[in-house]
């Protein structure tokens, strides 16, 4: 069996950090996916910015679990040479906030046109790799609605592409916004490269919902990868239960439904981590 390490998307709960960490602790979480930081994208920040977070993060006991960045998440025709030197400031800021992981996306394709780019895609995406073993991080790929490695059998041909090299998050919701059944098909599909979880549930049409109430099958993948895997597993809550600030710059590709059922970020954050809990298996250890 698996410890679950709870993590957490800490922005959706406030744009400033020290309410962020206000809000990971009143919800006993101590461990956050960093992205969002006083309104700033965590691969915009500074070396001596980072250096900031990390000081006032450790003084509260939080860790961090990866870097939410947005690397990948331009269009594939999009010049590569100012990502790149992007991506090489995450790294260093990935080392300077004490995670080894880097969440990252595979380039918004035109038109569909998914074979006619996946040669530019692999290019680029080795390229990527490349430049995050010079800092020692593992890139981490999230599945997303409108990239590349948006569908199951996508993500599988770049994991099996890279041979352990990328490593894999799964995200229920995305998934069924593109027309893939989590639980049937994609943890099928994926079981056997899943570096972590963000948890994130959806109706059929595609509305975001806390975790459990949609049909992203949660508690069941949950199950199997209690009983499948080892050691620590993270889950970060990524609530999208209503709009937060600094969304509309997070959405690259076409607009997600949000269900916005609560009134206050703070009450979206709380029921999300909440109803995760309620998905975990009995037998499960969390932390």
């Amino acid at each position: 069996m698996v410890r679950f390490r709870l993590s957490a998307f800490s922005d959706e709960y406030s744009a400033a950090l020290d309410e962020q960490i206000e809000g990971l602790l009143a919800n006993h979480v101590k461990m956050t996916e960093v992205r969002g930081v006083d309104g700033t994208n965590v691969s915009d920040l500074t070396p001596a910015e980072a250096s900031d977070v990390k000081r006032k993060l450790d003084a509260n006991g939080i860790t961090v679990s990866a870097v939410g960045s947005p690397i990948g998440k331009i269009g594939i025709t999009e010049p590569m040479e100012p990502h790149l030197d992007k991506l090489k400031n995450t790294c260093e800021l990935a080392s300077v906030l004490g995670t080894g992981r880097i969440r990252m996306f595979s380039f918004y394709i035109p038109d569909g046109k998914y074979e006619e780019y996946r040669g530019e895609v692999i290019d680029r995406m080795g390229k990527m790799l490349d430049t995050a073993d010079e800092y020692g991080v593992q890139l981490c790929h999230e599945n997303e609605k409108g990239i590349y490695g948006d569908i199951p059998a996508r993500c599988v041909d770049l994991l099996r592409t890279f041979r352990g090299r990328l490593g894999c998050v799964f995200d229920p919701a995305n998934f069924i916004q593109c027309g893939a059944a989590p639980f049937e098909d994609a943890y099928e599909q994926l079981k056997h490269f899943i570096t972590y979880m963000h948890i994130k549930d959806a109706l059929a049409n595609g509305t975001i919902v806390p975790a459990g109430m949609g049909t992203g099958g949660i508690p069941e993948i949950l199950s199997l990868i209690n009983m499948a895997k080892t050691g620590d597993f993270v889950l970060t809550v990524e609530p999208h239960l209503r709009v937060f600030a600094g969304l509309e710059k997070l959405e690259g590709g076409p607009r997600t439904a949000l269900g916005n059922a609560y009134e206050t970020s703070a009450e979206a954050f709380s029921a999300a981590v909440e109803h995760l809990r309620w998905c975990l298996p009995r037998t499960a250890q969390s932390l």
